[in-house]
Parts: C-alpha cells; structure tokens; sequence
C-alpha cells in the first residue's frame, strides 16, 4: 500500500491550455488523494505560479487566494476579441501605428493604483447566480458591474510595432503587473485599448508571483510526476502570513476553537505556531480576541 501523501502546498508551474481544474485533476492522480484544492484560478490561456493545497492544506487555499499577485503579460493595441484575450474571437481591428509613447504612459497611469474595474464578460464572475461566461455563450447582454481593485504596478517593459498576416499593423506591450487578488489582466489591456482609442486584448500571460512563492521554485506538471515536491503544512503557513507564538496553554485553546486574548496583531490572517513549531491555527485579532479562521491540530 503506497504512503499517504503529507499535508502541504504545491506549488505548480501550469502549462498553457489546462484549466486550473485540469491541474487539480492532475494532482489527484500523482499524490493519490481526492483533497486537493487550488488558490484561485488562471485562465487556460495563462502559464505559471497555482497554488495547489494537499489535505489540511486546503484549509489555507482561501487565505492564500486573496494575497498579491505579479504577472507578465503581452498587450496587443489595435484589435479586440469577446475575450479580452486571444483566446476568443476578434470583434474589431483598428490597427495601431506610431503610437505616441506618452499617450501609453498615461494610458497606464490611469490604470495603475486603486481603480474601479469592469471584469471581463467572459469570465467566472457570477451575474444572479450564474456564471458570466455562461450568460454570453447563451447569447445574453451582460452588464457586470466594476469592482474595486488595486494595481500596485503597471510597467511597459518593451513596445514593439508588428504587422500581422493580413496587413493590420499592432502595437505589442510587453507588460509587467503586480495587483491584488480579483484584477482581470486581460480587463486592464481591454481597458487600456479603449482609453487610446485602438482596442486591445491580452495575448500571453504568465503569473510569476502569489504572495511569497515565486515561479522559480514551481514546478511542472512532468516533474511533479517524477518527483512529487510538497512544501509541508507548517512552512508555507509561515512563509505566508505574519507569525504568532503561542505557549502551550494557548495553543490547546485555539487548537480548541477558543477565542483567546491576542497581543497586537497585524490586519489579516495570521499563523499561530505552538511551543513544538507546529501549526495551530490561522487566527484574525477581532478586538482583543482572536477568531480562529482555520484550525489545523488540537494541541496536547
């Protein structure tokens, strides 16, 4: 009988084409569990850092889901699709040529801090219960409303002027971002297109950050076969979110459920780790208490 598989993240460097879904199904098969989960999603078209939880882990998966996010990204002016994205189908082609570089500067500084944003239509966004894309595949006019975001950087790293097969001329922006958790990439490029007048959509998005893990230490779906690598339970919970030593009275109550006096602690979740460095809780200081988010072990 094969060993059970530890309680840990995974972090997993998603190939182009595979729903996040995809990846958890994946997971399943390698580590021989069916509790696997995934903080967030990327859309097939996207490659790079999923988070993916292995038993208890899952219950930091919501938390995770909601911390910073840095992507690369390629913006194409001069054409939109139904997507916002290559993945859909055009819907206009202005062209653009000789763009002025600082109407681009400004483009992206209206879009840069704490925005209002219009998700993309065709998207898991849910209008009256259900899924936006499966309101637009069914031919309906949705109208999603904007949402606050935060765009922590916006950068054009390169601009190259391309002509395509059928003689339209683009701008393509080679684009770094950094933003919260529930920003549209492709949403910002839609809406950079329309504020220069030329259209736009994403055509390649790569996430090279969630919160502390960096694409550098993710792997592929290949190499997880050969090797499955799981960053256990306590580490990632530590490397994520600021930390709480607790003695062991403490760690017993909280691990208990119990609401205990907090010292001051930072907004947010936060780990709390008892005397033997193991993971109790994630806990959120509400007044001079603690309320436990998630409890992973009863101490003693």
């Amino acid at each position: 009988m094969s060993r059970p598989t530890a309680d840990g993240l995974v972090i997993v460097d998603k190939p182009a084409g595979f729903t996040s879904h995809d990846v958890v199904a994946v997971l399943r098969g390698i580590a021989r569990t069916r509790r696997v989960g995934h903080a967030g999603t990327l859309d097939p078209m996207a490659t790079g850092v999923l988070l993916l939880g292995l038993g208890r882990a899952t219950r930091l998966l919501g938390h995770l889901a909601l911390t910073d996010k840095e992507y690369r990204g390629t913006v194409r002016l001069g054409q939109t699709t139904v997507t916002d994205d290559a993945e859909g189908e055009i819907t206009g082609g202005r062209g653009a040529a000789g763009l002025d570089p600082a109407d681009i500067a400004a483009g992206v500084a209206r879009l840069t801090g704490d925005i209002m944003q219009v998700p993309a239509k065709v998207s898991a966004v849910k209008i009256d219960g259900k899924r936006s894309y499966r309101r637009v595949l069914a031919g309906e006019d949705v109208e999603i409303p904007a949402r606050p975001v935060t765009v922590s950087t916006f950068t054009v790293d390169r601009v190259v002027e391309r002509t395509l097969p059928d003689g339209l001329t683009v701008t393509d922006l080679d684009v770094t971002v950094v933003c919260s958790s529930g920003t549209y990439i492709r949403a910002l490029a839609r809406d950079l297109g329309a504020s220069l007048g030329t259209g736009g959509h994403l055509t390649a998005l790569r996430r090279t950050r969630v919160g502390p893990y960096q694409v550098d230490v993710a792997r592929t779906l290949d190499e997880l076969r050969a090797e499955l690598t799981v960053l256990p339970l306590d580490e990632a919970a530590a490397a994520a979110f600021p930390r709480w030593d607790v003695t062991e009275r403490e760690a017993r109550l909280l691990g208990n459920g119990a609401r205990i006096t907090t010292p001051r602690l930072p907004a947010g979740p936060v780990a709390v780790f008892g005397p033997d460095d193991r993971l109790v809780a994630l806990v959120e200081a509400e007044g001079d208490r603690a309320r436990s988010l998630a409890v992973f072990a009863p101490q003693g």
